[in-house]
């Protein structure tokens, strides 16, 4: 099974000029190429390398924008803006940049939003201009053009998916847009959710249910992104068949039927991707000449200060994510008192003195989700403590664990000529079937019967209850139950979206759901409330209601908009 691999694409204008840089492992394996002309980009090859150019992008640091707060694993937007992660590090560092949207202070002029925005964008126009040329190659079989131009929409709808989610009303940009006449400047006064299902939907429609190469979309991708788009509506009922049909029927880009895999930290295991649960990854690869531009760049910060990574002591656990991991006796989550007490940590101990790890019932998935001191990290040993973080005081105990490595994959699945070791193979998972299941269970909630949101929740808990896939040799007391009934709808709604976090944490989910559920005032204002009493540096911070669902449109880009004196964009409201 071969794997698609980025290869670094340039487009200026319209295409005129494209440079594609080789990867070791990718399928368009390529010297330099230098600069190329319309006609030479008007055929089969040329259209492939616009198309590896367009799926390029997705790791937001292979355009002009590049940068850590474009990576498609929205650390900054969907983790740290939420309850589930500090910025971390120490109070010196990144503040300016993502420490203002922690506390809800992001401006227009933040350096976040600006690359979100561009790197969002160039994915944007990179479809376009494959969309363009598709007509210009008279060698392709026409059996293969809707595979191609199924893609390009693919990837279009997800880069305006992102810019949807994170900035609300954006411009939608498609391929009659004169990029050779620099007309960018399209207005952002109509909801772009029409135009986003139509791209899903053309995909769904004309792309093979496989594909060659695993990190190419099929249809099944293109349905779950779709049905994603339906949740964000609360278009419950549109959604909902789209699911079942995945669920019953739905294989991955390789042909292998969906399913959860035995293993909870498989999905987070360079050795293990694009398994059955893989609905789609973007594809990372490192040591292949890039020097590391093909890896997961974006999340390099993330890592514990010393030990693996070596850098920088980002996106730090919340204590109010490990608390939502203790469970009652039958092992099921405390939704609403799960923060009253917190799980015991080692803060203010220095690595050489004793600690005991907490004793009281958790759920497994808090070890695969959060490094927490006396609890094995990968085959790194038992985590230990303060040694590995920057600054407790300020950032907390804990690290992140789904984005790193494995010791025994230094050199091999990290690449060995960055400046960290941080560049790693561990493809992101946008969508994996978890998700696809819980927004079933969530549609049951909604529309559906409780009992059959149940047993959907009970599948996901299944799998994290198998002591097969439990951190070995951790002397956390586990315990994982399964729901025995849902007796309402208000019961069920919390269960499935407690079940959500407790599975998808620190995946870069978190604000965005609590954001389409409606309930991101509330919730991160109580969060607030408790954390002013561990962190200082939050002591003024708030969600405003109305304003910091979203973030701010790059007031860069609103000046540039300007036609005989007047802005095209309009600013959110509240900036």
């Amino acid at each position: 099974m071969k794997k698609l691999n980025f290869a670094m694409l340039v487009v200026v204008g319209l295409a005129t000029l494209a440079l594609i840089n080789a990867c070791s492992k990718s399928f368009l394996k390529k010297d330099s190429l230098g600069t190329l002309d319309e006609s030479t980009l008007a055929n089969k090859e040329g259209v492939e390398g616009l198309l590896i150019g367009a799926y390029s992008q997705l790791n937001g640091f292979h355009g002009a924008f590049e940068g850590w707060f474009a990576t498609p694993s929205n650390w900054a937007f969907g983790g740290v803006s939420s309850d589930d992660a500090y910025k971390g590090s120490d109070a010196s560092d990144g503040t300016l940049d993502v420490g203002v949207l922690e506390n809800h202070t992001v401006t227009s002029s933040n350096v976040a939003v600006a690359q979100k925005w561009g790197a969002s964008f160039d994915g944007v126009g990179k479809c376009n201009i494959v969309l363009q040329f598709i007509p210009k190659a008279t060698d392709i079989p026409a059996d293969e053009i809707n595979n191609l131009i199924g893609q390009a929409r693919f990837l279009r709808g997800l880069y305006h998916f992102e810019l949807k989610k994170v900035f609300n009303m954006v411009p939608y940009i498609d391929e009659t847009v004169s990029y050779s006449a620099g007309n960018y400047n399209v207005p952002n006064n109509k909801d772009i959710w029409p135009n986003i299902e139509a791209d899903f939907q053309y995909a769904a429609d004309n792309l093979p249910a496989t594909q060659e190469q695993a990190g190419r979309a099929n249809s099944w991708a293109a349905k779950a992104f779709l049905a994603k788009a339906y949740m964000f509506q609360k278009k419950y009922a549109e959604a909902k068949p789209l699911l079942e049909d995945i669920i019953a029927n739905g294989t991955t880009t390789t042909g292998i039927k969906y399913a959860l895999v035995d293993h909870f930290n498989d999905n987070f295991n360079a050795e293990t991707e694009n398994n059955s649960e893989s609905v789609f990854q973007i594809q990372y690869s490192v040591n292949d000449g890039s020097s590391g531009e093909n890896g997961a760049k974006g999340d390099v910060l993330n890592f514990p200060y010393a030990g693996p990574g070596g850098c920088c002591g980002f996106y730090q656990p919340t204590q109010n994510l490990v608390n939502a991991y203790r469970v009652d006796a039958a092992g099921l989550p405390l939704f609403t008192t799960f923060n009253n007490t917190d799980v015991k940590n080692d803060q203010g101990l220095k690595s050489s003195d004793a600690f005991t790890p907490e004793s009281a019932f958790l759920d497994p998935r808090l070890d695969w989700t959060v490094g927490r001191r006396g609890i094995p990290y990968l085959d790194w040993g038992p985590h230990p403590g303060q040694d590995w973080i920057r600054d407790q005081a300020y950032g907390g105990p804990y690290t992140p664990i789904k984005n790193s490595y494995y010791h025994r994959q230094e050199g091999t699945l990290t690449d060995k000529n960055f400046w960290s070791t941080g560049i790693t193979a561990n493809n992101y998972n946008v969508i994996r079937f978890a998700d696809v299941i819980l927004w079933s269970a969530e549609c049951e909630a909604e529309i559906g019967t409780p009992a059959n949101a149940k047993d959907l929740v009970n599948m996901v808990r299944t799998r994290a209850a198998n002591p097969a896939g439990w951190v070995q040799g951790s002397p956390a007391n586990y315990k994982i139950g399964l729901y025995t009934s849902f007796p309402s709808q208000e019961y069920a709604r919390a269960a499935v979206q407690f079940e959500r976090r407790l599975e998808l944490a620190m995946e870069g989910h978190r604000f965005f759901d609590l954001v389409r559920w409606n309930i991101a005032a509330p919730v991160l204002n109580a969060y607030l409330a408790k954390e002013k009493t561990l962190r200082n540096y939050l002591q003024s911070a708030v969600f405003i209601e109305g304003k910091n669902e979203y973030f701010p449109i790059p007031q860069a880009e609103i000046d540039q908009s300007q036609v005989n004196g007047a802005a095209t964009l309009t600013q959110n409201p509240g900036y």
